[in-house]
């Protein structure tokens, strides 16, 4: 059965078509992940299922949740993820496809013990699929953009955020391992980024983690329109 995966953050799991499917308990050979099933969907909340069991980014396990989609049948996987805007000109409330990321910290493998180099990357295909899904939804989306990725849980120093901005335009705590791990069990990964603040330092006042929310929030619906275009006009996944 083949199947399209998505991961997103708490404020678009309540989307269609993701509020919908029903929860699986998947075991894998790198732990135990849930997964939201239909007969075409696979969809991971990677923060957990609820506020008591909240997952921090550092502790999310990638390689489980991409190994658990990949066993479901998964042919493809979107991450949907909330980031902080590096440039002045995407403003929050901008829906980013990046083209590339920066991890220089992470350690984030399925491998243990063998000398295995993965080149990671973004798939265009896919990148490409979601660029034109928001073309067809009269969406406006940024087609490109480089995602840094950062620990967590905390933001940003104003003279992180002054260095990140020579070389990439957003940041965020998850979107780059999910598409590492994705790449190393050859699975085709893409993300579409909602940005829901600027970057500490870019404004006299430093993002609050209730407006951040609440932008998440606002930009939800346009990520969901992309989302259900994109599933509509996938051969053989109706929405």
């Amino acid at each position: 059965m083949s199947r399209i995966g998505f991961i997103s953050g708490t404020a678009l799991q309540h989307l269609e078509p993701f509020r919908t499917l029903r929860p699986k308990v998947t075991e894998t050979a790198f732990g135990t992940a849930t997964v939201h099933v239909s007969e075409t969907l696979a969809y991971i909340r990677r923060h957990g299922q609820g506020p008591d069991d909240y997952i921090l980014p550092h502790r999310i396990n990638h390689a489980a949740n991409l190994r658990a989609l990949k066993d479901l049948g998964c042919t493809e996987v979107i991450g949907l993820n909330s980031v902080g805007s590096l440039k002045m000109h995407l403003s929050p409330g901008t829906i980013v496809v990046p083209h590339d990321f920066i991890e220089l910290y992470g350690t984030f493998t399925v491998f243990s013990n063998r000398p295995v180099h993965v080149v990671p990357g973004l798939d265009e295909p896919a990148r490409r699929r979601l660029i034109a899904a928001a073309g067809v939804a009269g969406i406006e989306v940024v087609a490109s953009g480089i995602y840094w990725q950062t620990t967590g849980p905390r933001l940003e120093t104003r003279a992180e955020i002054a260095m990140m901005t020579a070389f990439a335009d957003m940041v965020g705590m998850t979107m780059a391992g999910e598409a590492v791990i994705a790449c190393e069990l050859e699975l085709p990964y893409a993300s579409l980024c909602s940005i829901d603040n600027y970057g500490h330092g870019l404004m006299a006042t430093p993002p609050a983690p209730a407006q951040i929310a609440a932008t998440a929030r606002e930009n939800a619906d346009r990520m969901g329109r992309i989302v259900r275009t994109y599933l509509k006009h996938r051969p053989g996944t109706p929405p």
